[in-house]
């Protein structure tokens, strides 16, 4: 069973990451990139595709031209988990940040 982050253990992990922001409405967190072109920007979700189907961790996205808005939760336990907080540091390595 795939544990849900609380307390100080949550606390570190989010301090871990850079831009990423706690969602409102739900127990997610979110990021936007922004690329020169459509093209950067689809090879970035390609890179994060290959690696979210090795994690069986797959993010919610939404893509218009250069801007790509990713949302990661995980459904397993109703909530953010280690396995986003390692997906989400493989995204921020992807785009270069």
């Amino acid at each position: 069973m795939i544990e849900k982050l609380s307390g100080a253990a949550r606390k570190t992990a989010l301090a871990g990451l850079e831009g990423w922001v706690e969602v409102e409405s739900r127990d997610a967190i979110a990021k936007t990139f922004r690329f020169a072109d459509f093209n950067a920007a689809f090879g970035f979700m390609a890179r994060i595709a290959l690696q979210a189907e090795r994690m069986d961790h797959h993010p919610e996205w939404f893509n218009v031209y250069n801007r790509v808005e990713i949302t990661l939760s995980t459904h397993d336990c109703g909530g953010l988990s280690k396995r986003d907080i390692a997906l989400a540091g493989f995204i921020d390595a992807a785009a270069g940040a």
